[in-house]
């Protein structure tokens, strides 16, 4: 009996143990994995998702890590074992990835490994060195760490993996570059539509208008169309349409803003009244794209002038609004005029060059990574039509009324503007009529753009915002040590961060500088149908400096705690905004000083004919598609003293999310900013804190004593009821 109950004893063990095993076998080769973090940190996002799943092409991903690294690279491999094998899930299947195997056995490196070495050395991937703790020695290994991506013969790779931080969007990315260059042409479900506007009634006011080579134009255009569509792999569609002979195409006319002239009788009557379009336009499925073919300028003196695009660069043109309609490498504006700062680092007459304060370094290379970043250069050419967003940072030279009628326009197009203002302009001591050795001097900035903010319901105010949670700057011990507070730059908590944006909701903490408050006219925004979204704010500690500016710390002293209060600091605004120039004249070029002579006969110079008196319609938008303002009055928000190269601060987080969220990439943001690690506790009062303190020092002993207490009195309880029951 006994023998048999100790054989299904050892029969049940051997049962459990082999289950035990089969489970652990079932788990190292079915991929499953719970993630449980917060912001779904071990979970690709929805934007790698969507990546994987559109290849049309092979993507081939070849991974050369050494094994039985250290911790914690141990675990970055692993990690990207998981991440790869999770975008296999939702990959089609053009997606693959292999592991090549660089680790030497025992010493010996074998011919496998020598050879994935070599393919290593030629894809550019290289050994680095990282140090390991053995025998309570510290030691030196050189690893490979790196992998490259394959995806017809383009090329990109990650040279070095050192950690799990940003890991998928460095991967995303690349792999979204990679699929756009090649694919993303391949992948079109239709055609691209690109319809020339022309009607032939044009042609016979053309001459008066000095556009002898309108007739020739269709032409031009088609053959520029083909020689793309053999580069496009066939995914052009070019259409010719004269609105003369067809008066229905005028509903799209409207309906795209394509230029529309009308002119009355004129030339004695030879000429009759009539009116004509002209423009390019680009559709595929709901997105389109105006390309204007006619320019007219408007001259003091000289008159109206008109003017053909270059066809020299109409393919160019083309080719950019193409790659824009089907999101390939999207072009983004910078304003290189006006006193902005310059995308390379500093104007040479900039106070601050010397200091290096300004430059723009660590911004150009992470915009770069998804963006092109094209010049724009208002006072010598419009805003290309093929930019999605412009950013302006720190102007500081006075628009004039034609450039912030182009800024308007731009926008009513349903384009989009980043505005990173300055409200004051810094001259150093010794200008300006100060004494040498002083202080510097803050002037304020008016360039004109902001009575178009003000109309479109925003404002910034000529001051700074101080705030007792800000920088604190270590002293020297030479000077006292310690740490001075850097009231001009403001530290932004948690709970002041607006959790409602999607791509703000992991940013846990911001630093600002030099900045100042915004105002929101809340009348006008409702009014005007649009929404206004604050982005974060200072904190109840912190108020305006105005007027007299100075921001020595040791000549600033907080004021009393009525006076102080949160302070708006970022806003994105989004809607059909209204024109500022509507039902106002239309502004005029200024003419150059060379050609400002006076031709106020405006007569043609070789036919000695009166020019007609044409009208045109689709130049302007009084109302305008929808579109996104990102608007901070702080230039420094953008220079290499708050950005980081390697994009992973919470600063350079928030800059690279705005202007994809602007570019509607708002997953890639999305993904971007769930990498962020700061995770504050939350803020308490100085008594909170104390309680806290106290109870875990006095109060838990307390409540362990008052608790045994009770198990005593409840133990001497039984005893005594028990001894009741024997005695009776």
């Amino acid at each position: 009996m006994v023998v048999n109950k100790r054989s299904k004893n050892f029969l049940k063990f051997f049962i459990y143990l082999i289950v035990i095993v089969l489970i652990n076998l079932a788990g190292t080769t079915l991929f499953f994995r719970l993630d449980l973090t917060e912001n779904g940190t071990y979970s690709i996002s929805k934007a790698s998702r969507q990546v994987v799943s559109t290849l049309s092409e092979p993507l081939t991903i070849k991974v050369f890590f050494t094994k039985n690294l250290p911790a914690p690279n141990n675990n970055t491999e692993q990690y990207l074992h998981d991440l790869l094998e999770e975008y296999s899930i939702f990959a089609n299947q053009y997606f693959n990835y292999t592991f090549y195997d660089v680790s030497p056995d025992e010493g010996d490196i074998k011919q496998e490994t020598k050879e994935n070495r070599e393919l290593a050395e030629n894809y550019g991937i290289r050994p680095v060195q990282i140090q390991l703790v053995e025998k309570d020695e510290i030691k030196f290994q050189k690893a490979y760490m790196g992998l490259v991506l394959i995806h017809g013969d383009i090329i990109e790779k990650i040279p070095t993996i050192t950690s799990i931080d940003g890991l998928e969007y460095k991967l995303t990315t690349a792999i979204k570059k990679l699929n756009n260059k090649i694919s993303a042409l391949l992948g079109l479900s239709e055609k691209i539509k690109i319809k020339l506007f022309l009607s032939s009634s044009l042609k016979i006011v053309a001459p008066y208008m000095q556009l002898n080579n309108l007739s020739g134009l269709s032409k031009t255009i088609e053959e520029i169309v083909q020689n793309l569509n053999e580069k496009s792999y066939g995914k052009l569609e070019f259409q010719y349409l004269d609105p003369t002979k067809d008066p229905d195409l005028e509903k799209i006319i409207n309906k795209y803003n394509i230029m529309n002239l009308k002119w009355p009788d004129f030339a004695n009557g030879n000429i009759k009244a009539g009116n004509g379009a002209i423009g390019l336009l680009m559709v595929y499925k709901d997105k389109a794209v105006t390309i204007p073919l006619l320019h007219i300028l408007r001259l003091p003196i000289i008159g109206t002038h008109y003017e053909m695009a270059d066809m020299n660069e109409m393919e160019e043109i083309i080719s950019i609004n193409i790659e824009s309609l089907i999101d390939i490498n999207e072009d983004i504006g910078y304003l290189a005029d006006h006193g902005t700062l310059t995308i390379q680092g500093v104007s040479p007459n900039d106070p601050a060059r010397q200091r290096g304060q300004n430059n723009l370094n660590s911004f150009k290379m992470l915009t770069e990574q998804n963006y092109s970043i094209k010049p724009v250069n208002l006072k010598e050419k419009n805003i290309p039509e093929s930019l999605g967003t412009l950013i302006i940072a720190r102007p500081t030279e006075a628009f004039t009324e034609y450039e912030l009628f182009q800024i308007d326009q731009f926008l009513m197009r349903g384009k989009n503007l980043a505005l990173f203002f300055d409200s004051f302009k810094e001259v150093p001591g010794g200008q300006q009529g100060m004494a040498f050795g002083q202080g510097p001097m803050y002037l304020p900035i008016n360039t004109g753009l902001e009575k178009l903010l003000k109309h479109y319901g925003i404002s910034v105010k000529k001051s700074y915002v101080m705030d007792e949670n800000c920088y604190k700057q270590e002293q020297p011990q030479q000077l006292g040590g310690g740490q001075r507070l850097i009231y001009f730059a403001p530290l932004i908590k948690n709970k002041f961060i607006n959790k409602d944006v999607n791509f703000m909701k992991n940013i846990k903490r911001l630093i600002a500088i030099k900045i100042s408050p915004l105002e929101i006219d809340k009348e006008l925004i409702e009014k005007n149908g649009l929404s206004a979204h604050r982005l974060f704010a200072s904190s109840e500690k912190s108020w305006e400096m105005s007027g007299q500016i100075n921001l020595n710390p040791m000549f600033i002293s907080p004021p009393p705690a009525d006076e102080k209060k949160s302070l708006p600091l970022a806003y994105i605004l989004e809607g059909q905004f209204p024109s500022y120039f509507a039902g106002k004249p239309m502004p005029e070029k200024k003419a150059p000083e060379k050609n400002n002579e006076n031709n106020s006969n405006q007569k043609d110079n070789k036919t000695g004919i009166d020019s007609p008196k044409i009208e045109s319609e689709g130049e302007f938008i009084s109302k305008g598609k929808q579109a996104k303002i990102f608007i901070i009055s702080s230039s420094d928000m953008l220079t290499d003293n708050v950005l980081d190269q390697e994009g992973r601060s919470s600063n350079a987080v928030f800059v690279m999310n705005v202007l994809d969220y602007l570019n509607n990439r708002e997953e890639i943001a999305v993904m971007r900013s769930k990498e962020q690690r700061f995770n504050p506790l939350q803020e308490s009062e100085a008594g909170t804190k104390t309680f806290i303190k106290s109870f875990n020092i006095a109060g838990l002993p307390i409540l362990v004593v008052i608790f045994g207490l009770f198990v005593l009195f409840r133990r001497h309880s039984r005893k005594k009821r028990i001894l009741m029951m024997f005695q009776k």
